[in-house]
Parts: C-alpha cells; sequence; structure tokens
C-alpha cells in the first residue's frame, strides 16, 4: 500500500522504532481520531484496510494490487462489520487484527534482514514491554499502584467504599502525580505483575514518567496524560464533568 517510502529498518533499534510509529498511528485511530475513523470505515465501499505508518500516522485504503504485496497486508474488509455489531466490539475486533498486523511487519523485517535468534528475542522483548494496541483500546492495561509518600506511610491508598477516594469532581482530576491511582485488594496487597508495568494513557498507550499531570473520564474512566487531550491542570480546575474525545464522538454521534 505505502511502496515503502520510508527508510527501510534493518537493525533490531530501527524495526522497533518503526513498529512504535505504527503502533501509534493505529492507537490514534482508534482513540483519538476515532470519529473520523469510524466514517471513513464506510460498509458501502469495498474492502477497506487500516494501516499504520511510520510517521504515527494512520489511513484506511484499498489494499495493493501487487501480489505479493511489499509488506504483510492488514486485515481486509474492517468496514463491512461495522454497522454490524457494537461500535466498542468493532473496535476491539480491529484493534487485535492490528496487533497481528504490527508484529507480521516487525518480524517481516526480521527474516528479510536474517535476524538471528538472540535478534528475534530481544525484537520481541522490547514490544512485549508495551501494552497492545487492544489493550489500550478497552483500557484492559493493569496499572501499577499510585507511588507516592502517602501510599509509603500506610501501605494503601486511602480509601471511602472499595474506591480509590476522589476528591470533589475536578479538584480530583487537577493532580499531578506519576501514574493514575489504582484499586487496591483489601488485603493491601496486588499482583507483582502491576508493579512491573507502566500507568498507560488511553490516548497514546505510553507512560512520560514521573509527575505527568493525568485525567480521568467520567464516562469511560480511562486516563489520559493532559497534554494528550489537551488539558492542563488550569483547564481542569473548571470542568466538573471530563469526557475523553472518544465518549464525546460518540455522545454527538447519537
Amino acid at each position: 500500500m505505502e511502496g515503502i517510502p520510508h527508510p527501510i529498518p534493518r537493525t533490531v533499534e530501527e524495526v522497533f522504532t518503526d513498529f512504535k510509529g505504527r503502533r501509534s498511528g493505529l492507537i490514534k485511530a482508534l482513540t483519538t481520531d476515532v470519529e473520523k475513523f469510524y466514517q471513513q470505515c464506510d460498509p458501502e465501499k469495498e474492502n477497506l484496510c487500516l494501516y499504520g505508518l511510520p510517521t504515527e500516522t494512520w489511513v484506511v485504503s484499498l489494499p495493493v494490487e501487487e501480489v505479493p504485496p511489499e509488506l504483510p497486508e492488514p486485515a481486509l474488509g474492517i468496514n463491512f462489520a461495522r454497522d454490524g455489531m457494537q461500535e466498542k466490539d468493532w473496535l476491539s475486533l480491529v484493534a487485535v487484527h492490528s496487533d497481528s498486523w504490527l508484529l507480521a511487519v516487525a518480524f517481516y523485517f526480521g527474516a528479510r534482514f536474517g535476524f538471528g535468534k538472540n535478534e528475534r528475542k530481544k525484537l520481541f522483548q522490547m514490544i512485549n514491554e508495551m501494552p497492545t494496541i487492544f489493550e489500550v483500546v478497552t483500557g484492559n492495561v493493569k496499572l501499577p499502584k499510585e507511588q507516592s509518600a502517602t501510599t509509603h506511610n500506610s501501605g494503601k491508598s486511602s480509601k471511602s467504599s472499595g474506591k480509590q477516594s476522589r476528591q470533589p469532581e475536578h479538584q480530583a482530576k487537577a493532580v499531578k502525580m506519576s501514574s493514575p491511582p489504582k484499586d487496591e485488594d483489601d488485603s493491601g496487597e496486588e499482583e507483582e505483575e502491576d508493579d512491573e508495568q507502566g500507568a498507560t494513557c488511553g490516548a497514546c498507550g505510553d507512560n512520560y514518567g514521573t509527575d505527568e499531570f493525568w485525567i480521568c473520564c467520567d464516562v469511560c474512566e480511562k486516563w489520559f496524560h493532559g497534554k494528550c487531550v489537551k488539558i492542563t491542570p488550569a483547564k481542569a480546575e473548571h470542568i466538573k464533568q471530563y469526557k475523553c474525545p472518544s465518549c464525546s464522538s460518540k455522545r454527538a454521534r447519537v
């Protein structure tokens, strides 16, 4: 489809950079740009595919006519299923196929340039450190407990009724934190794997380290970097109920 207009990645690091760029583009299509993506997937059109580009952008297009194609092709005809299922389920289905395509492209480059056992293992480990697109889209990414002084002092986050304690409405949003707060078990213990994964933004799927401003959608309850959804702490002070771009677009369409 692209004819590979970008430099062809030849090392593990270059393939991983290509993978991250394509992944970011696909996540944008299925989250922040979901309204535009939905409209382009008209079931009345021919078989369409969703492509993630190394430039962190995405495009919905017909598959290439070249046989065999230069790169593995994404799932064909994603537009046909759009109106035959719930939008959430449809987006999840496209996300699963997008994850499969990303791996196919990455290991295509590995095979093409003769990656050995250690190089393939290194590439997969680098990829596996990131949440899948499906996890980002469905919000099934496990988040670590909040790393704060109060947490370390008490051994557990303060809570009122089984859920994380929340300050009055918009005040709760305008909090800088190293990661979004996470519920803990009554015993105060969490799975070890939670501590090993970074807090993940519902828009970009990445974490930017400590001291990031986060905001939670009151509809889908996903957390987002403020910068990813263009919300500053000052703006958050005046928001009584925050809706992320995806939830806002769904409401508008209904």
